[in-house]
């Protein structure tokens, strides 16, 4: 049996890497459709001021994108190397959606990137607006072929396991390809992505206006910023609650541990603001709910239950004992193909035999489980409730928060007082971290969520891990997060850096940094 010390290690590696590297990417996502409306409108207007907030932003985009494919390609490589079970087991299919994604997205997405900063001088106007176009195409088509990918770890449709080949094979792309978790989860990612590049200029270009430097520029920036961030943020709220939906359906436990939901309630189910979790008595001590919220957001209807922890668990349990018979079968199908017993067995029992896996955490031959194994398996199926419940609240808080800080933005850029309301300057700066952790959260609501399985109700965690040696592990986390913590210090420096320079580092003569005055809100 694999350590849990192993599987705890290998989790804590790919969750670190993976976490440093949407740093990076939600700023790319973003930035790249604010530099398309502003080309855009140089291209319509010849006013050269946006093409200098294109060129200037665009060399913000250029330094967040180096380094977040630096911090990307070795999330790719650990998949051999820490989960070499897991590679082995769902390659079909998980690795179908990642290598479109190198040969169609990545290359379009770099080879537009170099056009974009060498070929201001050598494409006409209309042709480099094409390749700014290509490029932000290129960065979404990246998103979505990842989140197919990790859309069909939370649903994996489209794919049998064979006893065969003792692997997931693929039997339907489309059904992979449309997925509606990966659907959902791209365009609730990407608009997130936008959120965030419209935070950044937005906050940055705050600081330049309470500094009274570069005002035309910063107020061109400010406004396109909060008119995309307000659309965006708007997209992430009504999205989200599709996110919701599709949860609903296909990961019911991850809905009951967000709404720290350990009863069936009647339909439909409130929506808990904030609740006293007690894990150890498995209920809430008190709780403020909205009515019927939940029931609506997670059924799209006012007569269908939602079910609670409880009664996922006496699910699972069957499933669990079902699923030993699964394993059995499968266990004497290796020793002999041709059992016919074993297979009419297996067959009876397939779509357990994931949860039979997780016995083998416990024991070796899952028909020596004790009732307390069982148990054991049987509470691993569901995630700890309280990080799942705080996590997701404060990621929501957050996303309403932003919310405001957007409109009210957006309705001083109609009133041309976007430089005048110094509080919404401040704001706006303070708040340049907030979509940050709010994407982080998500992410961190997601991936925690779906545990213990890393291909959902398919395939357990602590199976997936390579056999690898602790000290190894210690060691090569060591090594990422202090490369990785030098790549986010390297890329703080150099934005701070620029930022601070401003359009000036154009070295077009055309901006001074003398201070104007600011009249006081």
């Amino acid at each position: 049996m694999i350590s849990e010390q192993l599987v705890d290690l290998s989790r804590l590696q790919f969750a670190a890497t993976a976490m440093y590297h949407f740093l990076f990417v939600p700023l790319t996502l973003g930035m790249v459709w604010l530099l398309v409306i502003m080309e855009s409108v140089y291209v319509m207007t010849g006013n050269v001021i946006w093409k200098d907030m294109t060129r200037f932003w665009g060399k913000l985009f250029g330094i967040n994108f180096a380094l977040g494919v630096t911090t990307g390609i070795t999330l790719e490589f650990q998949f051999g190397t820490n989960w070499a079970y897991y590679s082995h087991y769902v390659g079909d299919i998980f690795g179908a959606p990642l290598a479109i994604e190198g040969l169609m997205a990545f290359f379009l997405e770099s080879t537009m990137i170099g056009l974009f900063f060498f070929g201001w001088e050598r494409l006409s106007k209309t042709q480099h607006l094409m390749v700014t176009i290509l490029m932000a195409v290129g960065t979404n088509l990246s998103a979505l072929w990842i989140l197919i990918a990790n859309g069909w770890m939370q649903n994996p449709v489209g794919a049998e396991f064979s006893y065969v080949t003792m692997r997931m094979e693929m039997t339907d792309f489309w059904a992979v390809l449309f997925n509606p978790d990966a659907q959902a989860k791209f365009v609730h990612t990407v608009s997130a992505g936008y959120v965030t590049g419209a935070m950044f200029v937005l906050a940055i270009s705050s600081w330049y206006l309470l500094k009274g430097r570069d005002i035309e520029f910063a107020k061109r920036s400010f406004r396109v910023a909060a008119a995309f961030g307000l659309a965006s943020v708007l997209s992430v709220i009504v999205l989200g609650d599709e996110s919701g939906y599709t949860v609903g359906e296909a990961q019911q436990t991850k809905m009951a541990a967000l709404e720290a939901m350990w009863e069936t309630e009647p339909a439909p189910a409130g929506l808990k603001l904030i609740a006293s979790i007690n894990e150890a008595e498995q209920k809430n001590d008190w709780e403020i709910e909205i009515p019927w919220v939940m029931g609506l957001i997670g059924t799209r209807s006012v007569s269908q239950q939602i079910p609670g922890i409880h009664e996922i668990k006496a699910k699972n349990r069957e499933r669990i004992q079902s699923g030993i018979h699964a394993v059995t079968a499968l266990e004497a199908l290796r020793a002999n193909r041709e059992d016919a017993a074993a297979k009419t067995l297996f067959e009876q029992h397939q779509a357990d035999l994931g949860f039979g896996l997780l016995l083998k955490k416990y024991v070796v031959d899952v028909r020596q489980a004790t009732p307390q194994m069982i148990q054991q398996a049987v509470d691993s199926t569901v995630p700890k409730v309280t990080p799942m419940f705080w996590a997701f609240r404060v990621m929501v808080g957050l996303g309403f928060a932003m919310l405001a800080l957007f409109g009210m933005a957006f309705w001083c850029t109609l009133k041309l007082q976007c430089g005048q309301r110094r509080w919404l300057l401040w704001t706006a700066l303070f708040m340049l971290p907030a979509p940050w952790i709010a994407c982080e959260l998500g992410w961190f609501v997601a991936e925690y969520g779906r545990q213990p399985w890393t291909i959902y109700g398919v395939l357990p965690t602590h199976l997936s891990v390579s056999t690898l040696s602790v000290g190894s592990l210690y060691g090569s986390l060591a090594g990422f997060i202090g490369f990785y913590t030098l790549l986010l210090v390297v890329e703080m420096y150099l934005m701070v850096k620029f930022a601070r320079i401003g359009p000036g580092s154009l070295g077009t003569g055309r901006y001074s940094h003398e201070p104007l005055h600011i009249a006081h809100a």
